[in-house]
């Protein structure tokens, strides 16, 4: 698999170890700076883990990789809205031409199924209802608009190599081992500090909050249960405003409003995201994890494991 050292894809990665006795995982991942090496560092307590350091860019070093392996799961990605925003080129780089790299090695190796991990984003602002997996593609920002191109690019090659591809699309994680750019993170990390939380604009942006637990059962279910070519769309339905997340956040810390400092809203911030899962529900799946619970045990995550944090925000442990 890709991505092994962020956010989901290590929690994917310690999904399978607990469920599958037998499974191997190779992990790549480049290490940019939501690569976490201490997440590697624990990864490595399992034998059936192995590391390797390295860009999905890398043409010889995916072939030299890919011919051991049945299956490919692709996290692998730039992902921070923003940091798109001030500069698209590593987005296009990582997220495209990356992508269009390891998907032609699996082709060429006959990996027997290849998972692409993708975001509810691609479909852009969603006023009503939900978003379903034939929709048009409608994204805003950078960081969308790769994922987008590398959606369409990995169907292309089922469609016209018959690679056995499946497409995922899942709305916001949250959890454990999330870098502390993100929303929940963030504020959570800046409340143990001390420190205010950046609200954009009024706050009125609405997001689908699915444990990342979830999500990595909803890949596990589809790696074997999956119908190739599908896209399936992987949601919790439990939207809120990011005001209302944030008052959430608040209150778990005892704290008021006037921890709030609200910053210029984001170019291009879509209103509303949310979608469809009635697909992969119809395969058994459906998320476990309550959103005010799991909220709960996160803060409490990021409360005793500063050691993991604190030094990803600039400072020292």
């Amino acid at each position: 698999m890709t991505g092994g050292a962020g956010f989901i894809g290590s929690n994917f990665i310690r999904y399978v170890l607990d469920h599958e006795p037998e499974a191997q995982i190779t992990n790549l991942d480049a290490l940019t700076y939501a690569g976490v090496p201490a997440t590697v560092a624990e990864l490595d307590e399992s034998p059936r883990h192995t590391f390797i350091k390295g860009d999905i860019r890398d043409r010889r070093l995916i072939d030299e990789i890919m011919p051991t392996h049945d299956i490919v799961v692709h996290f692998a990605a730039e992902s921070h809205v923003d940091r798109s925003i001030e500069g698209p080129a590593q987005f296009l780089e990582t997220n495209v031409v990356g992508t269009g790299v390891v998907i032609d090695a699996a082709r060429r190796h006959h990996v027997s199924r290849f998972v692409h991990v993708s975001t509810d984003e691609v479909y852009g602002s969603i006023a009503d209802g939900f978003a379903a997996e034939d929709d048009p593609l409608a994204p805003s920002s950078p960081y969308s608009a790769s994922k987008a191109a590398s959606d369409l690019l990995v169907q292309s090659y089922g469609t016209t190599y018959g690679t056995d591809v499946i497409v995922t699309r899942c709305t916001n994680n949250y959890g454990p081992y999330q870098f502390p750019e993100k929303v929940i993170p963030l504020f959570v990390t800046n409340l143990i500090d001390g420190l205010k939380v950046p609200l954009y604009g009024e706050g009125l942006n609405q997001r689908d909050w699915l444990h990342v637990e979830d999500h990595c059962s909803a890949i596990h279910l589809l790696v074997d249960a999956g119908i190739a070519g599908e896209i399936y769309n992987i949601g919790a339905n439990a939207q809120l405003t990011n005001v209302a997340l944030t008052d959430a956040i608040l209150a778990a810390f005892g704290k008021d409003e006037t921890w709030i400092e609200h910053v210029p809203d984001r170019l291009g911030h879509d209103l509303r995201y949310a979608v469809d899962s009635s697909k992969i529900r119809s395969l058994g799946w459906s998320p476990r994890h309550d959103f005010r619970e799991q909220l709960e045990k996160t803060i409490d995550w990021y409360r005793r494991r500063t050691d993991w944090w604190t030094p990803l925000k600039g400072g020292k442990t």
